[in-house]
């Protein structure tokens, strides 16, 4: 009780989601780790695949809605291409305004508007959560932290992984991916938020072989070893209140269509998420929301 008897205040929940593209599949399950406690983040900040996932999150969607709506966009090969055929410029002009042909180059703006819910709001501030979204600008060198103006847009210059997508425009900068700058922005929530909650997917290039990599492979597994002491760099100078680092390396950043395997073979994260949490919340005397219906039923005999 605050003073007078008063009630205080609820604690304000941050929620920080790392990069790591389809490993990121794994965020699923702390998203519905804090639906299972009744509660929700009042801050949502993302890099890359985070960007993209927190954002379906702090447009108000449900874990299980975020989910249902990844299994179907990825259910098949060939629904996955029809998503991507509806990415594509609709006219030689806006081909041309794209920058004309680049080879392994996509749009990441369309792309991420032909994969986002329908629910989302199409401006950041519009979103019910706050949202930040990580990017890089590339000519100034540093981190962007992107919260309002087009969803699309800025989700889609924080997925922009340099040499799989082209660089974004946007206010005048030029942007790629937020985790070159910032993997995993649980700095930024900290700022506004009492109980931070970060998990990161970054993972890194699998052990155990000595084959040599694809020049794809070599750039992606740099850039996660990059990511990576970053991240170690910025839990010495001042950690989260829950850190989770799912094992995620055995699947490609690319493996989007396995996201029911990646989902459940990462299932654990659900259950140590909400320990972590429920844990955190009874060291500091805080009460937990309303579990949800899926939650009760599972302690109903």
């Amino acid at each position: 009780m605050g003073e007078g008897g008063a009630t205080p205040p609820p604690p304000r929940i941050g929620l920080a989601l790392g990069g790591g593209g389809a490993r990121g599949i794994a965020h699923l399950h702390v998203l519905q780790a804090l639906d299972d406690l009744g509660l929700r983040p009042a801050h949502v900040a993302g890099s890359s695949i985070g960007a993209l996932i927190g954002a379906g999150y702090a447009s108000g969607l449900s874990a299980r809605e975020i989910t249902a709506h990844v299994l179907e966009a990825l259910a098949t090969p060939r629904i996955a291409a029809g998503r991507l055929w509806h990415s594509r410029p609709a006219s030689l002009a806006e081909f041309l305004a794209d920058g004309g042909f680049r080879i392994g180059q996509l749009n990441a703006e369309r792309l991420v508007a032909a994969f986002l819910p329908a629910r989302v709001p199409a401006r950041i501030e519009h979103m019910p959560i706050r949202l930040s979204v990580l990017a890089t600008s590339f000519y100034e060198g540093e981190e962007l932290s992107i919260e309002t103006g087009d969803t699309a847009s800025a989700v889609g210059a924080s997925i922009a992984l340099p040499s799989l997508f082209r660089p974004v425009r946007r206010g005048g900068r030029v942007l790629v991916d937020g985790g070159i700058a910032n993997p995993l922005p649980f700095d930024v929530v900290a700022r506004t938020c009492d109980f931070v909650v970060a998990c990161d997917v970054t993972g890194g290039p699998e052990a155990g072989t000595s084959l040599l990599p694809t020049p794809l492979e070599a750039m992606i597994g740099a850039s996660q070893i990059m990511m990576s002491a970053v991240i170690r760099a910025k839990l010495v100078a001042g950690p989260p209140e829950v850190f989770l680092q799912p094992p995620v390396s055995r699947y490609r950043v690319l493996d989007f269509l396995r996201a029911r395997t990646i989902l459940a073979e990462t299932e654990p994260l659900r259950d140590q998420a909400r320990d972590l949490i429920a844990a955190g919340f009874a060291e500091r005397g805080w009460p937990l929301g309303r579990p949800s219906p899926e939650e009760v039923a599972r302690f109903v005999v």
